[in-house]
């Protein structure tokens, strides 16, 4: 168990359900258990004196893998002052999930699931990457009577059929997947990784270039899993919160990156994030 004390600006709920990540899932006790690319199954608590509890494998060099995983070493009281600083709405938006963290997700896994979420809902997206996880990854370990698979490398998914992945009920998703894990495979994976070190627009350019990747879930993968914080993913919700907070037209997706880009800067990732959740917690049936 590693326990880290301390910790501020961090809610479980707000961060595992805000649309970055599709693979913990929440217990009954307000914890969430899941597994990151690599690591065994573990679950996240926080205790009410703010000390953040992991329980699971406890190995040297665990504890500064978590704290980066979970940007713990950023802080987000000052994004938060500066998203909000002369803009009233924002701060009012900030206030519904102010205790958002952006994840540092692995970029292959981050690009094979938002290319899975793609026209998709949360639900059927996380019953997807279970089932590519169970039938095409390897055993991840357990916790508590469930067993955890890792999610499948490139070599995998590049060697598989349509047929073959029939099984996870994928629809016209298989295609991009399968013909995406053959570019990685042929140009290598280092490539892919190497965009946390590029450029955002030379980075975005390579993530577009791939068999079934476009502006929105290009973004996504820049925001989670390569530190592009001022990447700014625009999706039906995002179209629908920009028109309810900024008066923008709700299909006018140039005007809002250019809002973003103008108004939260360095930050319009982490703002994306507070808008996401802000929208889908706020939104009544019929809205």
């Amino acid at each position: 168990m590693i326990v880290i004390e301390n910790v501020r600006d961090f809610d479980l709920d707000h961060i595992f359900d805000c649309g970055q990540c599709f693979r913990w899932d929440r217990q009954k006790d307000g914890s969430y258990t899941g597994l990151v690319r690599g690591v065994p199954p573990a679950n996240i608590s926080l205790s009410r004196k703010g000390a953040l509890i992991i329980d699971g494998p406890d190995r040297k060099g665990l504890e500064e893998f978590w704290r980066e995983y979970l940007d713990l070493d950023r802080d987000y009281g000052r994004v938060k002052d500066k998203l909000s600083e002369n803009d009233p709405k924002m701060a009012e938006v900030i206030g519904c999930g102010e205790g958002i963290r952006i994840l540092r997700q692995d970029p292959w896994e981050t690009l094979i699931t938002f290319i899975i979420s793609q026209n998709n809902n949360i639900p059927r997206i996380k019953k997807c990457i279970n089932s590519l996880c169970e039938n095409f990854g390897k055993p991840a370990g357990t916790y508590g009577d469930y067993e955890y698979f890792d999610f499948p490398d490139a070599e995998v998914l590049a060697g598989l059929t349509l047929d073959d992945l029939a099984v996870s009920k994928l629809g016209y998703r298989a295609e991009y997947i399968i013909e995406t894990a053959k570019t990685i495979v042929e140009e290598g994976a280092n490539k892919l990784y190497s965009m946390k070190g590029a450029e955002r627009e030379e980075a975005f350019a390579y993530l577009t270039g791939l068999h079934g990747v476009g502006p929105k879930v290009a973004n996504c993968v820049l925001l989670f899993s390569l530190g592009k914080l001022d990447s700014f993913p625009v999706d039906v919700r995002i179209c629908q919160v920009m028109n309810r907070v900024y008066g923008i037209g709700l299909n006018d997706k140039r005007t809002m990156a250019e809002f973003a880009a103008s108004n939260f800067g360095e930050y319009g990732g982490v703002a994306q994030q507070y808008l996401y959740y802000f929208i889908k917690n706020t939104t009544t049936e019929g809205d």
